[in-house]
């Protein structure tokens, strides 16, 4: 069992399938994971499990593992709050959470935004001109740049968890400059690929980073930290262009409002 602890849970669940259905059932979601890069004895920690929920979680792996033998299950050292499934977040962790609700507004907007989408149209296509500069700005120069440039400063930037964050910003910006070729050849199914690439990937990104990887930086956190944090995030709130993010934050509200309508109509700058 020890060595299967310092395995890839990527390489676990490809030899022992059952093992990914267990992890669904604890709702660690590795099978989803598009990196699957985290040591399987990470997993417990990084999901915060209580003891009692480790225990019986490790014994079924170790059945499905070697199920003739009887198996000592090793203990793993964490830090846990235990039987806590209530999160609660720290200042300056709430104010990323508060950033995500915008951001997921905009994104569940992005296939009926798709679904409607006339690329013959210069409103429509200005439509998703829009959707992109809110991308831009709020969810990645204001919101990711925080995580990037100050967050994820706090730790080893070689840790998996960190790492895949990192991917997903990536993959990201991958589908917005995808967005914007296709724009410019008026590549409907292109457009309409990358956007729904975008959902999707920012849909789960933004459900890891608050159930998973949020809580788990609050669990590591000293408490200067938090306070370096949360002045930091002031310093860079102060720094940005507040009419713009004012702009984008009007744009949700009055693209949301006109989803509620049978079709979109053009939105004024």
């Amino acid at each position: 069992m020890e060595e299967y602890l310092n395995k890839s849970i990527k390489e676990i669940i490809s030899k022992f399938p059952e093992i990914g259905n267990i992890l669904d059932e604890y709702k660690i979601g590795c099978t989803a994971c598009t990196a699957g890069s985290c040591l399987l004895k990470d997993i417990v920690e990084i999901h915060n499990l209580s003891e009692d929920e480790e225990g019986k979680l490790m014994a079924r792996i170790a059945r499905v593992i070697s199920p003739d033998r009887d198996i000592k299950i090793p203990k793993i050292k964490r830090k846990i709050i235990t039987g806590a499934k209530e999160i609660k977040y720290s200042p300056p962790i709430k104010k990323l959470i508060e950033e995500h609700i915008l951001i997921k507004k905009l994104v569940a907007l992005i296939p009926r935004v798709v679904d409607e989408l006339n690329v013959e149209s210069e409103e429509d296509r200005n439509l998703v001109r829009r959707c992109i500069d809110f991308i831009r700005l709020y969810a990645d120069k204001y919101h990711h740049a925080k995580e990037e440039d100050i967050l994820f400063k706090c730790f080893d930037g070689k840790l998996d968890i960190i790492k895949t964050m990192l991917e997903d910003h990536e993959k990201g910006r991958g589908h917005v400059r995808a967005i914007l070729e296709a724009l410019d050849k008026k590549s409907r199914d292109a457009i309409a690929e990358h956007m729904i690439g975008y959902h999707e990937l920012l849909t789960e990104h933004i459900k890891k980073e608050d159930e998973i990887l949020y809580p788990w930086i609050d669990r590591n956190l000293s408490v200067t930290q938090v306070g370096e944090l949360f002045s930091k995030f002031n310093d860079a709130d102060e720094v940005i262009d507040k009419a713009a993010i004012e702009k984008n934050q009007r744009f949700v509200a009055e693209l949301e409002e006109k989803m509620k309508k049978p079709k979109i109509e053009a939105l004024k700058g």
